[in-house]
């Protein structure tokens, strides 16, 4: 692994914290002008929006400073980890724009290095087989204000270690009747470094190595030493490993690595109305409470992605966020916002009407039929425009419409005056109810002279509404998504409940006999568009089908965290 690692040479401005260690150390020569980072997941489960953060961490230094970043997993617990899982990965981290150009390596690619390892620990008297259970392991461990108790087995002479080792990988003994652990102290103020596990016997298939193994490293050990085989020169890692630092430079440094990794931890990404415990978000999928991993309400990256997500907007929000030591919870509203800001660039206005309500123009003619020219983006002139039909008959939505409107509603009523979007004027005439008193149907009549959406005698109206013809709308599914959990911080709940008293019950609704402009029949899955008035919507990947896409909303037209920053530059520029 030393015939691909460019010396770094890039800079960039107003480093954050991390970025100034990186720095500090090229211009001291550190690690000779290297940069090498890795993002090493566990494949036991989807990547989220978290891990997106980290991600950009560690793939943003390795550009930055024109680095190496390798992918590596750390797939050291058969039990849990699957293939899908890797490939899964893979796909989300190329989304993300992201490329580890070949550098795909696995903790289980060390297994033999690792039993070497191991062996040495045990030759230098650092290391011994325990008959104690991981029961009675955590038992002895003690507290943080009591010292654990030594194992009985502790004093071990190193050869029958080595022999008890070599009987432990050759499969003599049951799962959980030996461990393999670091002779390091019991009295340490570090949990961490109290005589802690580096083997255990796991008599399971592996998913690369299949029945090779039956003794397995632990995280911890493997970890750390993945790291320093390929040459890392800062291991990047979230707060929670911030007590391992100590346990991860005793394995390197006791092994005989001559220049360490450096372990640097950063706060984990939380955000409101969302869960990150890949846990627990694991039991939503296992009880129901989600159609799986990809289901548009989960922050995991494929959900995202199905929901209509875009990795800009993902990068954008994770700059947005910076790296901080202290742990905190942003708000979803930051991460909405910034794709908002990415598909109001992207994405081509349409007209879709979620709730039809008929409209019938009495004076247009039977059976005529008018290609109306509309905008496809307002904010990109090279987008061009497109042909709408126009015709006797449309649907607009159901709440564009009152028959008694409160004040302020300067929507359709009856005999008021509203805009077709690039068509007429039409004016409400008559409203048709069925047997239940419900409205149906509304009859109107156009003025011919504003064609394009401006009356020529300069009369203006107050409220503009999007529509579909009724003879050549397309009829589709919509789903509309919201957060999965109805409360700010869905992990505080009250003594003997669970989280998931948090679901929010409304956070998908299924919309049937929509109607959308015939041009969106043959949209590809994943595409992206503004249902004007509406909010953004994709292209299920999933569902949809030739000619009848199905449509997730991706996020609505409001944008809570700009009006939050609207009040508060005005709440500054008062004071």
């Amino acid at each position: 692994m030393k015939g691909d690692e460019p010396k770094a040479t890039g800079r960039v401005p107003g480093p954050d914290f991390i970025r100034a260690i990186v720095e500090k150390d090229l211009e001291s020569g550190t690690y000779g002008g290297r940069v090498h980072t890795r993002f090493p997941p566990e494949p036991n489960g989807y990547l989220h929006i978290g891990h997106a953060k980290a991600i950009c961490i560690d793939f943003g230094i390795a550009r930055d400073y024109r680095g190496l970043c390798n992918l590596r997993f750390d797939d050291t617990n058969p039990v849990t980890e699957e293939t899908e899982y890797v490939d899964s990965i893979k796909e989300d981290v190329r989304w993300l724009g992201f490329d580890w150009e070949g550098r795909e390596y696995y903790a289980s690619d060390y297994f033999g290095k690792l039993y070497e390892f191991a062996v040495r620990l045990v030759k230098a008297g650092k290391a011994y087989v325990c008959d104690l259970s991981e029961d009675d392991i955590r038992r002895t461990r003690g507290t943080v204000t009591r010292a654990g108790e030594l194992s009985p087995y502790r004093d071990r002479p190193v050869e029958a270690n080595l022999d008890l080792l070599a009987r432990m990988r050759a499969g003599e003994f049951p799962d959980g009747s030996r461990t393999l652990r670091a002779k390091i102290g019991m009295a340490s103020s570090n949990m961490k470094m109290r005589d802690p596990l580096i083997y255990r016997i796991k008599k399971a298939s592996h998913h690369r190595t299949g029945d090779d193994w039956c003794i397995y490293p632990m995280y911890d050990f493997a970890h750390c030493l993945s790291d320093a085989i390929e040459r890392i020169t800062h291991s990047i890692c979230t707060l929670e490993f911030e007590n391992n630092r100590e346990l991860y430079d005793w394995f390197v440094d006791e092994v005989g690595f001559e220049q360490p990794p450096q372990q640097i931890e950063f706060a984990r990404l939380n955000l409101t109305h969302t869960i990150m415990s890949k846990r627990k978000l694991m039991g939503l999928v296992e009880q129901g409470h989600v159609t799986g991993w990809n289901d548009p309400r989960m922050p995991s990256l494929s959900g995202l992605r199905r929901r209509g997500y875009t990795p800009e907007a993902i990068r954008a929000f994770c700059d947005a966020i910076g790296v901080a030591k202290a742990n905190s919870t942003v708000d979803v509203a930051l991460l909405e916002y910034h794709l908002r800001q990415d598909l109001n660039k992207r994405s081509p206005r349409v007209f879709g009407v979620l709730r039809p309500l008929k409209v019938v123009i009495t004076n247009y003619p039977e059976g005529g039929v008018e290609e109306i020219e509309c905008v496809n983006n307002p904010e990109d002139s090279s987008a061009g425009t497109r042909k709408v039909p126009f015709t006797r008959e449309l649907y607009i939505e159901r709440e564009d419409f009152r028959e008694d409107p409160p004040k302020k509603f300067f929507r359709l009523a009856p005999g008021r005056e509203v805009r077709l979007r690039y068509a007429y004027y039409i004016t409400c005439q008559d409203v048709v109810k069925n047997e239940k008193g419900e409205v149906v149907e509304l009859r109107c009549t156009y003025d011919p002279e504003t064609k394009g959406g401006d009356s020529p005698d300069g009369r203006k109206v107050k409220a503009t509404l999007h529509w579909v013809s009724a003879a050549h709308g397309l009829e589709v599914e919509v789903r509309l998504y919201d957060h999965l959990f109805n409360v700010p911080y869905p992990e505080d709940v009250e003594e003997g409940q669970d989280f998931t008293v948090h679901l929010n019950p409304n956070s998908l609704e299924v919309l049937s006999g929509c109607r959308v402009e015939p041009g969106l029949a043959e949209a590809a899955p994943g595409s992206l568009f503004q249902f004007e008035r509406q909010g953004y919507f994709c292209v299920d990947a999933v569902d949809s089908k030739p000619g009848k896409p199905v449509f997730n909303r991706t996020v609505t037209l409001r944008d809570t965290w700009a009006k939050i920053e609207k009040a508060q530059r005005g709440k500054a520029t008062s004071e």
